[in-house]
């Protein structure tokens, strides 16, 4: 009997044992399970032609996976943001796409960086029922809608930036311009809107002029635009290209016909390059570039001068319209994962549902028949004094 007892003493001790070791390994996959990882995958133009997009988009991205990360991740999963180099080639993002997809099975993406690349890859999504969230601007990237069902943007589209352009001339009398756009996909989209809207705004084009995006001298384009006598000129490119528009009209003394150029001449770097021969240029711009200069009561104001503030302590540049792209798709894509999980479907649906989101770029508003969730009242008029932005009059 004695010899029975120790026997089912020690059976008990060494079941407490193996409870104690099995225990925690057993729990350990539900534990492992409460935080896996939200994946996000992203695709930026960090080289290449258009680096001056992707690069700062690629900070912004890593600056707000680390904080969130640092703050307990969302919902209390880490965000792993995974980002490959388009290089700024639409064949190399295609492939980082249908990588993102394929091999890291991602629930949503965000970016390509310039429109070109975006266009590129929206068919990629939409086959593999997958959302975008894009950082370019060119409508077509969500347009038609009955074709772009998993495509978002986040940056004004062509239409909002040549309306608030287009306002601007009719407010100072201009009603006679020439244009001038890169023969890309960027300034084909904007052509197209320069062209289709003028005649609602009383404005006559009488130079249309076109060139390369490695173009060395818009001389030319320029002289020929002169000629035809018009109030106002409108440079529509990125890159170099904007630069030498406004080196190249400084030069030919045609500072008494305004200059205009896109938003994409949105990033203080383009000051500096093009130095005091921006000095007048005027361009319709995302409130996130003139943060200081808002209102107090603006409800953007608050996000702008906090990204502010933290871009430039951990990189020392300032920051620029194209990391607010990065900052208003990451933070779309946390907010709809943390609503919905890595689901797919569900974060297609709850991007589309989102309404009121104060993001850099403007309050988001998406629907089944908006993608892009913005108006030109999101916009502000800005013209380059003193080697900075100001509000234009």
């Amino acid at each position: 009997m004695k010899g029975s007892n120790r026997h089912f003493a020690s059976l008990l001790w060494f079941i407490a044992v193996c409870s104690m070791v099995l225990c925690p390994l057993l729990a350990a996959p539900a534990s492992a399970a409460e935080k896996e990882p939200y994946k996000i995958g992203a695709v930026f133009s960090i080289t290449g032609p258009a680096s001056f997009l992707g690069e700062p988009e690629k900070k912004t991205a890593e600056m707000i996976r680390d904080a969130i990360n640092k703050q307990g991740g969302v919902d209390g999963h880490p965000v792993e943001l995974i980002i490959y180099d388009d290089e700024s080639d639409p064949t190399k993002c295609n492939l980082a796409v249908k990588k993102l997809i394929k091999r890291d099975n991602v629930p949503v993406i965000i970016g390509p960086s310039t429109s070109g690349t975006s266009l590129a890859v929206v068919g990629v999504a939409e086959e593999a029922q997958t959302p975008l969230i894009s950082c370019a601007a060119s409508y077509k990237i969500v347009t038609p809608i009955e074709e772009r069902k998993w495509i978002f943007k986040v940056a004004g589209s062509d239409l909002h930036v040549v309306g608030k352009m287009y306002d601007h001339m009719k407010a100072k009398g201009i009603n006679k311009i020439g244009v001038m756009t890169v023969s890309d996909g960027f300034g084909a989209s904007g052509r197209e809107e320069l062209l289709k809207l003028a005649p609602e705004y009383g404005i006559e084009i009488v130079a249309d002029e076109r060139y390369g995006p490695k173009d060395t001298d818009l001389t030319p384009q320029l002289t020929k635009i002169r000629a035809a006598g018009p109030q106002a000129v409108v440079n529509w490119s990125t890159g170099p290209t904007q630069i030498l528009a406004v080196k190249n009209w400084r030069d030919l003394g045609m500072e008494s016909i305004p200059l205009y150029q896109s938003h994409g001449f949105g990033s203080k770097k383009n000051i500096e390059l093009a130095g005091k021969a921006a000095e007048g240029v005027l361009l319709p711009l995302a409130k996130v570039n003139v943060g200081p200069l808002l209102a107090d009561d603006d409800p953007q104001k608050k996000v702008i001068m906090e990204y502010t503030k933290e871009y430039e302590a951990r990189y020392n540049e300032p920051i620029s319209s194209f990391g607010g792209h990065a900052w208003d798709s990451m933070y779309l894509a946390m907010a709809a994962l943390e609503a919905a999980g890595p689901d797919r479907a569900k974060v297609r649906d709850q991007l589309e549902n989102t309404k009121g989101f104060v993001g850099q770029h403007g309050v988001f508003n998406f629907s089944p028949e908006d993608h892009n969730g913005l108006s030109k009242d999101d916009l502000v008029m800005v013209v380059v004094k003193d080697g900075d932005w100001a509000l234009a009059q």
